[in-house]
């Protein structure tokens, strides 16, 4: 590396330069590269005269020239024309990797770790930069194998981050993987749709995804201190906040498979109910309450 033009945490803008290797090494290969390909054209052109000085004597006194001296200058010929076209791929080889002496910025975007410093010799792939799209962002976590399938691309999904818990940010499952990691887990890829600069690379956040059951039955994750005991034994229930009355309604609920820490209510809940899932134990059916802020 010569030149390394911008610090970890700067704006980029698309095409700019960040960085520059030592060009003088490629300029002298391209040097090279263009010096055989005016050797290898003297030499088409010198076998290339000597074709037509064979089929000219030939064509003037047939015995003077045997056709297997026309046939070895024709294969000359052509094996110089091959060199010739070799010749050329190999400076334009030369000329790629001149250009590419010079790295500039793909898009608009921020560099949010530089890997190398100046005058550090670096090989051919090694990274330099990292760099991110402010409001282009997915977030990565892994599904149990038990709930894969009802995992489709296009499924709505809920992201939170710990840095703003009331923001709920809107995303969508793009990306399932095919393979599993591990503990029989596969990583899934949502990307969000209202990403903003509060949100870094790195930070954790908590998913919500809407599943479906075998019968089609729309699902809930929700955790499981979210539960109290129901009214069989069989049976679970939880609290959900009526904004109307400032209350709170004991609703029975029909649960399937876990995920983690969560489970996935069946019946019972609907989009847009508050539950309440913090001291549980303590609430009785139509007692007010306030939402914690």
């Amino acid at each position: 590396m010569k030149e390394l033009h911008v610090e970890g945490g700067e704006n980029v803008q698309k095409g700019q330069e960040i960085a520059s290797l030592d060009i003088h090494p490629f300029e002298l290969n391209v040097q090279a590269a263009k010096a055989e390909e005016k050797r290898v054209q003297v030499d088409l052109k010198y076998k290339k005269k000597n074709l037509d000085r064979f089929k000219e004597i030939r064509k003037k006194d047939p015995g003077a020239v045997s056709r297997r001296q026309i046939e070895q200058a024709m294969a000359a010929y052509e094996g110089a024309q091959n060199t010739l076209s070799y010749s050329k791929t190999q400076l334009d080889l030369a000329v790629r990797d001149l250009e590419k002496t010079k790295l500039s910025a793909p898009f608009d975007a921020v560099i949010a770790a530089r890997h190398v410093e100046p005058f550090q010799e670096v090989k051919r792939g090694e990274p330099i930069y990292d760099i991110f799209v402010e409001g282009a962002m997915k977030v990565v976590f892994d599904v149990p194998e038990i709930i894969i399938e009802k995992i489709k691309r296009g499924l709505p999904a809920k992201i939170r981050f710990p840095k703003s818990p009331d923001r709920v940010y809107e995303g969508i499952v793009s990306e399932i993987s095919s393979t599993a990691s591990t503990a029989s887990t596969f990583p899934v890829k949502v990307t969000l749709k209202d990403a903003d600069a509060k949100i870094r690379p790195g930070m954790s956040a908590d998913v919500s995804l809407m599943l479906h059951s075998s019968d089609e039955e729309a699902g809930f994750l929700i955790p499981f201190n979210a539960l109290v005991p129901g009214d069989k034994k069989t049976t679970s229930s939880i609290f959900v906040f009526d904004s109307k009355t400032a209350t709170v309604r004991k609703t029975q609920i029909k649960t399937s498979v876990s995920v983690g820490n969560n489970i996935v209510v069946a019946k019972g809940i609907k989009p847009g109910d508050i539950v309440a899932i913090a001291g549980v134990s303590y609430l009785i059916d139509g007692q007010k309450v306030k939402l914690m802020k």
